[in-house]
Formats: structure tokens, C-alpha cells, sequence
């Protein structure tokens, strides 16, 4: 019997979908799912191609050629724990299982050393692009056992997205969760950039009163750009898109966004890192505000503010450039908090990241794909231990061409109470990190009044720490001094 070259568990569409592209790629896949009958029917489905089914996984382990290659495509969570315990009596020493899911990173880190433990190989590994991406070529982020990678690479990298010099959109990340950690901040700043775009959105709309046709010029040009994106062409195209009455479909959308918790996970891990992940973390809020719809309607009956219709009379074209000019700098802000996550991860994990290396993953296939990644790997090229992305020349560059009108845009918005969370928290992110000086001062004698928590002074070296007695009832006794 012939044997296949990997085996895939798990026929919802992305998985169907990955399975086509590695068997057009001139491998063969053995394929198993627990519902019985979608194996049955992928295979009638795609007859004289180089498919084998399998009815239970250890039929799949038996259809499978040395050393075994295992990827699950099913939801992240408990069901990969329990394949992973089906699978480990079942294979054998050097076997490899793969997650190909949106697992959170530290199950992958947990995973990892349970595979390995068993004597086996695992990797988790990101997966982006969609349904269109796993057919014709997605961006693959893996980690885990770097041991692993050599018997992997020849079919990730042949199914790949390709950019310039046919380069695929896949390489080898780091140990254990760092694949899946990299891909969760891509998920993170897909919010980041979706929201940004849908305040441009509703900038136009309620406050320039265009209509969706307009826009979808607007967004037409900008794609040919410095905001050049996959997120930015389908906006232009969702914008011409008409419903059956010849009404533009999206203003006939429920206004409630969802989420898969890729968003939240990036944000949590910022707050335990101790990075100031600002925008991506109001991409996540604005989610849950839209979410409230019920309220909102409530409210807008209640609560009084200023109304955006109607309310300009100035350079409309000069508008939408300033408008151009603030999502631009704020889509920089946006990856530059993103880096910074993977900086600080790289090093609480010991993971060896390459940073100029992972935009080239992002260049095809994947969601946030785009022109400026170019700019980010020329970026770390230049400088590879660069702390914050806003310091490499071009973006210090871009960043000070394109403030004005950010500073605008986010002035006539608050004064006309159009909201756009992360256009200004962009914008405080930027002067706050700009700044020699915060008046964090005030909160730690704060801090020390009430808790004797200490200080620091200006003109004592780092590290030595004070205590004021404020009241002349406290005493001169001071807390531990603690990092969280």
C-alpha cells in the first residue's frame, strides 16, 4: 500500500481547504475526521488525487509514511488535548503532531513538553490568510521542536504563500508556543488595523457626510499608496458592494462586532510583559462597546453630546488627505506596540526571533499583508536590536510628515463626538513615549503616601529607593519594594 506523506485531522473548511493545497503541491494526505461521513465525502469529492482516508486515527497513523507527520486542523482547547492524548500510544519515536489551530501559546509551550516528554516532536504553528488562503497559500508560522522542522519544511514552505523571488511566506519561528505567539500578535494587530480603518470609515461618513460610493473611491486610492493592504482593498470593495435593493450592503449590517479571543489573548500578554499595547487594546474594547448595541440605542436618547452630521464646512479633500495621513501614523503605532510585544516575549521565553524575518512571513497570505512590511524588515535589517520601530529613521520620518494631520483629525473628532479610540490613543501613545518626562513623579509620591511604597529620586542613582515620612505620623518605615 502506498503510504501518505502527512496526515491531516479535521475537515471544516480551513482544514479541507490546507489539505487541496499540500496534495496540488505533489504531496499526498491521508485524511480523519470523527464524523465518519466528511471523510466519505471529501474523498467523492476530490476522486483521482492523491487522498487516503482514514476511519479511525490509528488507521490515519497506519496510512502514514516514517517519521510520521500529524496535523490538526480543529478548534483550539480541550479537543487538541484530547487527540494529542489518542495519538501518543499510537506513534512512535520521533513521530511529529502538528496544531495548525489558533491555540494560545502557553497550551503550546504545556504541549510541547508533553510530545516531547513522550519521545515524540511537536509543533504549533499559525496559520493565516482564511479560507482563500489555506487553498492557495496562507502565511504558516511554526514553533516548538526545532528537531521537527527539516522533516516539515519541504511541504509548509511548498504551500505557502509566495511573495517577490517566489520567497514562501513561512520560516521557522522559535521553541515551543513562539509560532503560535507570533501569530497572536498578528491577530492582535489585524484588530489594531481593523479599527483604525473603520474610524477613517465612519470619519467619512458621519462627520463629511459621504455616502459609500465616494468612499469606496477614496479607499480605492489610498490602495495605491503607502496604505497599499489586503484591509484596505476589500474596504474599497465592500464599499461598492449593493444589496438587492441597490443600497450599499454594509450600512445594512448590524453594527456588533465579534471576536475569537486572539484579540484579548494579545493584550493580556502585554499587560504581563508590562508593554503598553494601547491601540491594539482599544481595538479590542471598541469590539466589546459595539457588542452593547441595546445600550447604545438606550443611551443615545439620554445622553447629550455634539452631532457630527452636518457639522463641516471646510477643505473636504484636505480632510480626507489628514485622514490618509492618521491611519497611516497610527498603523505604524500599531506594529511598532505589536514588535515591542514580540521583543519582551523573545526574551521572558529565550525565544530568538527574527523580527525582519517575521514581516517577511506577513507579506503574503496572511490578513494584515501589506507594502509597509518591507519597510519593517529594512528596519530591523539596518538595525536588528532596534527597541521600538518608531525610532528606525523611515518611520521617525513618516511619523513627523503625518502628525499635523493626525493632530487634527483627532481634535475635530473629539470636538464633534465622532468617536475613534484608537486614532488617539495612538496619538497619546506617540507623545507618551516621546516624552523625557511623565508625571509618574506625582504617582509615586502618591504611591508613597499612601503605601510607603518608595521612590526614586532625580538625583540619586537608579535603583536606590526613598520613603517620605508625608504626614509626620507615618514613621520612617517603608514597604517592600515589589515589581508586578
Amino acid at each position: 500500500m502506498n503510504k501518505a506523506d502527512i496526515g491531516l485531522i479535521g475537515l471544516a473548511v480551513m482544514g479541507e481547504n490546507l489539505a487541496k493545497n499540500i496534495e496540488s503541491r505533489g504531496f499526498s494526505v491521508a485524511v480523519y475526521n470523527r464524523e465518519p461521513q466528511k471523510v466519505k465525502a471529501f474523498l467523492q469529492r476530490n476522486g483521482g488525487k492523491s487522498f487516503l482516508g482514514a476511519s479511525s486515527l490509528q488507521e490515519l497513523v497506519g496510512q502514514l509514511k516514517t517519521p510520521r507527520k500529524i496535523m490538526m486542523m480543529i478548534r483550539a482547547g480541550k479537543p487538541v488535548d484530547d487527540v494529542i492524548a489518542q495519538l501518543i500510544p499510537l506513534l512512535s519515536p520521533g513521530d511529529i503532531i502538528i496544531d495548525g489551530g489558533n491555540s494560545h501559546f502557553p497550551d503550546t509551550i504545556r504541549r510541547t513538553k508533553t510530545v516531547e516528554d513522550a519521545g515524540l516532536l511537536y509543533i504549533g504553528t499559525g496559520v493565516s490568510g482564511g479560507e482563500e488562503g489555506a487553498l492557495k497559500g496562507p502565511s504558516i508560522m511554526p514553533g516548538g521542536s526545532p528537531k521537527a522542522w527539516p522533516h516539515v519544511k519541504p511541504i509548509f514552505q511548498a504551500i505557502a504563500a509566495k511573495v517577490a523571488g517566489d520567497v514562501p511566506c513561512c520560516d521557522w519561528v522559535g521553541a515551543d508556543g513562539a509560532g503560535h505567539f507570533v501569530k497572536m500578535v498578528h491577530n492582535g494587530i489585524e484588530y489594531g488595523d481593523m479599527q483604525l480603518i473603520c474610524e477613517a470609515y465612519q470619519l467619512m461618513k458621519t462627520y463629511l457626510g459621504m455616502t459609500a460610493d465616494e468612499m469606496h473611491e477614496v479607499f480605492a486610492t489610498w490602495n495605491d499608496g503607502v496604505l497599499d493592504s489586503y484591509l484596505i482593498e476589500i474596504t474599497r470593495d465592500i464599499l461598492a458592494y449593493k444589496d438587492e435593493d441597490g443600497s450599499p450592503i454594509v450600512e445594512n449590517i448590524l453594527d456588533t462586532a465579534g471576536q475569537k479571543g486572539t484579540g484579548k489573548w494579545t493584550s493580556v500578554a502585554a499587560l504581563d510583559e508590562g508593554v503598553p499595547l494601547t491601540l491594539i487594546s482599544e481595538a479590542v474594547y471598541a469590539r466589546c462597546l459595539s457588542a452593547i448595541k441595546d445600550e447604545r440605542v438606550a443611551a443615545s436618547k439620554i445622553l447629550n453630546g455634539p452631532s457630527p452630521a452636518g457639522k463641516f464646512t471646510g477643505d473636504k479633500a484636505a480632510f480626507i488627505e489628514d485622514i490618509k495621513q492618521a491611519l497611516f501614523a497610527s498603523k505604524i503605532i500599531s506594529y511598532a506596540q505589536g514588535y515591542a510585544l514580540l521583543r519582551a516575549a523573545a526574551a521572558s521565553y529565550e525565544w530568538n526571533l527574527d523580527f525582519g524575518g517575521i514581516a517577511m512571513l506577513w507579506r503574503g497570505g496572511c490578513i494584515i499583508r501589506s507594502t509597509f512590511l518591507a519597510d519593517i524588515k529594512q528596519a530591523f535589517d539596518e538595525n536588528p536590536a532596534l527597541e521600538n520601530l518608531m525610532l528606525a529613521p523611515f518611520f521617525t520620518k513618516a511619523l513627523g510628515a503625518a502628525q499635523d494631520g493626525w493632530r487634527r483629525v483627532c481634535a475635530a473628532a473629539m470636538t464633534h463626538g465622532v468617536p475613534v479610540p484608537a486614532f488617539t490613543s495612538a496619538l497619546a501613545y506617540y507623545d507618551g513615549y516621546r516624552s523625557a518626562r511623565l508625571p509618574a513623579n506625582l504617582l509615586q509620591a502618591q504611591r508613597d503616601y499612601f503605601g510607603a511604597h518608595t521612590y526614586e529620586r532625580m538625583d540619586a542613582p537608579r535603583g536606590q529607593f526613598f520613603h517620605t515620612n508625608w504626614t509626620g505620623e507615618g514613621g520612617d518605615t517603608a514597604a517592600t519594594m515589589y515589581l508586578v
